[in-house]
């Protein structure tokens, strides 16, 4: 059974973060909130706990999973990222917006697009992922929590625990997110291509 922590969705309580990273750091799949919705996370170089998380989002090798990171310094490790596309991510982040980019060699190729090997990037603006990655000292791999068959994405922690919590690890509960995804922008492609309008307002892009 999946563990619970009511979390203060401003002021997030740091010994449950702390309890939260541990429980990512031993391989655990944990829902938790965002500035657009809930989402599944699991640490970066675990495969089992990614491919817990393709079964709970029944996800194909085409699938685009996100690097969660508490800044773009910190994702220009993972991703390749030139000064236009940098000033742009700066410009964007954080906030509810995802970025397709060139995978580096760093990245696992697990964790790429099987064909493009690309990856998503995200900086969200919501303290409980900007303090749970602090603590981590890492990114969080990473995907909208939506379940096959439902139109929406789940938004309520406690339906998020009854729905899961024999396939997930831990449900931080920071309140209602809302139903809208980020928005996903192309940016291995020139020009860049908006694939989703979600919650990231498409004026902040200039596309």
């Amino acid at each position: 059974m999946s563990q619970f922590f009511s979390l203060h969705p401003a002021n997030p309580e740091p010994r449950l973060i702390r309890r939260a990273a541990d429980i990512v750091r031993r391989g655990g799949v944990i829902a938790y909130p965002t500035d657009s919705c809930y989402a599944l996370g699991c640490p970066i170089g675990d495969k089992a706990a990614l491919e817990r998380i393709r079964r709970i989002r029944q996800a194909d090798r085409h699938h685009h999973f996100t690097l969660v990171c508490r800044s773009v310094g910190e994702s220009a490790r993972f991703a390749r990222i030139d000064t236009p596309q940098f000033r742009l991510l700066r410009a964007c982040t954080p906030g509810p917006y995802t970025f397709l980019l060139p995978a580096t060699r760093e990245t696992p190729r697990r964790l790429q697009h099987e064909r493009r090997r690309t990856i998503g990037i995200r900086v969200p603006d919501h303290p409980v992922p900007q303090m749970l990655l602090a603590e981590l000292g890492e990114p969080l791999m990473s995907s909208t929590l939506i379940l096959p068959g439902d139109p929406l994405p789940l938004t309520e922690a406690h339906e998020i625990r009854e729905r899961l919590e024999h396939e997930i690890d831990a449900v931080l509960d920071g309140g209602n997110c809302g139903i809208q995804p980020t928005t996903v922008v192309d940016l291995a492609v020139s020009p860049p291509v908006v694939l989703r309008r979600g919650k990231g307002d498409l004026a902040v892009l200039g596309l």
